[in-house]
């Protein structure tokens, strides 16, 4: 996710991977026409590994139906370390833990970084951490999603190609991905499903920042995530027709993925911009989810939080279920069918 803030505040899953070795030992049940439905459940802090059992029974109960899957960020700004404890409250609420791990030295955006630098993964400066958190996670012992690296085609991230010479950045990316992944399966974390999840745009639009890229291949890769939303704040510029971007992003992912599932990782849309409704905004775009308009998307994931992006309150993001009027309302409608699953299925 994208913020403009003025002061700052898984055993694996899908047969989608073709790693030999390192190939999880279970197959995700994929069935044409069924989304699974997850959720990020924050709070008002803006912090991203902020989340508690209180936040995520919070939205199921508003949403009216379980997540699959429940996903926050692991800042290694605060600490290394696997996030055991919040990874294992999820999984006792039968959801899977889905990890954003996040190296960098602070949440401040588009700055460059020096701790978590891409050069410094390649060049196997951070094995030790990477070599722990990989035998953490074999040692949890149950399915994981993680993510590195996330929306990698845009510039707020450190890890995208503009603060690493453009061109031969994403050569870069592509090598500390593989570098990660491997370092991690190394230490027997087979139990990890691993997401390359790209941003809704290309931002900047240059030839160089094409997400494709960025793609690390296939063998490291098992799911293809999305960020799309409507907009960021209350007084963003522009308002993003869903269904307009997705008929111009998918096609582009297939060929990339050559088939892997689909999941839209971030899904979001503020209250109170001019320029539209987000309860319109987001019953549009399940309708067209839950329609099979896009045969390789395979779930959603609504991010359900809000945060302050100056001393302004009326610019405060809000997109949670329980404050923005008739979001509620939406999402217990548009779920109320089985072709929304709860839970993941193994075959």
């Amino acid at each position: 996710m994208r913020r403009f803030i003025f002061f700052f505040l898984v055993v694996g899953l899908l047969g989608a991977c073709s790693s030999t070795a390192t190939a999880p030992s279970f197959e995700l049940s994929m069935t044409a026409g069924s989304y699974y439905h997850g959720v990020y459940p924050g709070s008002d802090t803006g912090d991203e590994s902020d989340i508690s059992l209180a936040h995520l029974q919070s939205y199921e109960t508003l949403a009216g139906r379980k997540a699959a899957w429940v996903y926050f960020s692991n800042e290694w700004y605060k600490s290394r370390a696997f996030p055991w404890a919040t990874a294992k409250w999820i999984r006792e609420t039968g959801s899977l833990p889905f990890i954003r791990l996040m190296l960098r030295s602070s949440p401040e955006i588009s700055v460059e970084e020096t701790t978590f630098s891409l050069e410094r993964i390649v060049a196997g400066e951070l094995d030790d951490d990477l070599r722990a958190w990989g035998k953490a996670a074999a040692n949890f012992g149950t399915p994981l999603i993680v993510e590195w690296g996330g929306e990698m085609n845009g510039y707020w991230f450190h890890w995208n190609a503009y603060w690493h010479g453009k061109e031969a950045g994403t050569e870069l990316y592509k090598q500390a991905y593989r570098h990660i992944v491997e370092t991690m399966r190394g230490e027997g974390a087979s139990n990890i499903t691993w997401v390359f999840h790209v941003n809704g745009d290309d931002d900047p639009s240059a030839a160089w920042n094409r997400f494709e890229n960025y793609y690390p291949g296939h063998d490291v890769i098992n799911w293809i995530g999305i960020s799309m939303y409507s907009a960021q704040t209350p007084y963003d510029s522009y308002w993003t027709n869903f269904r307009t971007s997705m008929d111009a992003l998918m096609p582009r992912l297939d060929a990339m993925s050559d088939g892997k599932p689909v999941f839209l990782i971030e899904l979001g849309a503020p209250a109170y911009n001019a320029l539209g409704r987000s309860v319109d905004w987001v019953d549009g775009a399940l309708g067209d989810i839950l329609a099979n308009r896009w045969d390789t998307l395979r779930g959603f994931s609504w991010w359900n939080e809000a945060w302050a992006n100056d001393t302004n309150p009326a610019h405060d993001t809000d997109m949670r279920l329980e404050t923005v009027p008739g979001l509620a309302e939406v999402f217990q409608r548009r779920l109320a069918t089985p072709r929304v699953l709860e839970r993941f299925t193994f075959e």
